[in-house]
């Protein structure tokens, strides 16, 4: 089966994956058992999709991406540079899903809307997460697994639960931001453990910080 590629030593396919000619694989990507891409599909260099992942026609993968076994992406997900999805997340794409019209048919694609999603650069989804389709996950933001996303999460934010809500602030390293301040009207978080300032979006409900770091987000 032939791919969009620079070359056969580039890219890695397993011998049972299911990878459309019709999709674009970046290099130095590695594609696993039982993993299916779909046509129009674009996925950027040195990425890892493991065991059954599915990813849908025409989604939008950026580089250096890690997505784990039994993920689905759907069609009109966007996914950017550096994200990690756990195992066993799925994204939605349908607000309205029914199988069949209101005068009982079956559905056709045209009598369906994609809504789209979109996973900024270095997001982490912790497994069995469910995004619902029409958010925006920010970037370095931390999803807790087994959360139900239902709304766009600010970049570096920490989220868990059904539904998802927000319970603080991490750094690009992951761990939480426990010293958060305001400075010339921005708010920023400093991380102990890399020694870094963050500039964050201001929270609805006021500044969360400090605490205990919650459940667990692998």
């Amino acid at each position: 089966m032939e791919h969009k590629r620079t070359s056969e030593k580039d890219i890695f396919i397993h011998p049972t994956a299911d990878v459309s000619p019709e999709a674009q694989i970046g290099t130095g990507t590695r594609i696993w058992g039982l993993a299916q891409v779909r046509e129009g599909a674009v996925i950027g260099e040195e990425c890892i999709l493991g065991r059954g992942v599915y990813i849908d026609a025409r989604v939008r993968i950026g580089a250096r991406v890690k997505i784990q076994n039994y993920v689905s992406v759907f069609e009109g997900v966007t996914i950017e540079d550096g994200v990690f999805i756990g195992p066993h997340v799925c994204f939605t794409n349908d607000l309205l899903p029914r199988a069949i019209t209101p005068d009982g048919h079956l559905k056709r694609a045209q009598d369906w809307q994609i809504t789209p999603t979109l996973v900024r650069y270095g997001a982490s989804l912790g497994a069995r997460t469910v995004v619902v389709c029409g958010v925006t996950i920010g970037e370095f933001a931390l999803v807790g697994a087994g959360s139900v996303v239902t709304r766009d999460v600010p970049a570096h934010a920490l989220v868990y639960g059904n539904p998802a809500r927000q319970h603080g602030y991490v750094c690009r390293c992951a761990r939480r931001l426990s010293e958060l301040r305001e400075e010339g009207g921005q708010l920023v978080g400093w991380c102990s453990a890399c020694q870094r300032l963050c500039l964050l979006p201001a929270h609805p409900e006021g500044p969360k910080g400090g605490g205990e770091q919650g459940e667990a987000t692998g």
